[in-house]
């Protein structure tokens, strides 16, 4: 990938960032390897830095969740039964 240009849209929306994954999976396996001494430190902290240490390092280990909204009006009024049937099946499954 060259250097930024005028013009060039960037990285896609939605598109994944390749080192989140990777660095995720290397703290993941920094805490599986070493749990029992990072436990022992983390009680010897005071509350708020144990909360600050697990706070910080918590979005490599859980993605954060992403507000959606959405724009589109849906007039169920004209909808056919099938397609409300799809709606609400789409609705309860997601």
């Amino acid at each position: 990938m060259g250097k930024f240009e005028k013009g060039n849209a960037g990285r896609p929306k939605g598109a994944k960032n390749k080192v989140n994954p990777q660095m995720r999976d290397l703290i993941q396996k920094l805490f599986d390897d070493n749990y029992q001494i990072i436990q022992q430190d983390l009680e010897v902290l005071e509350a708020k830095d144990r909360l600050k240490f697990l706070s910080d390092l918590l979005p490599y280990l859980i993605p954060k969740l992403q507000s959606t909204t959405h724009n589109q009006k849906i007039d169920v009024q004209n909808m056919s039964d099938k397609d409300l049937d799809i709606l609400i099946e789409r609705i309860v499954n997601e």
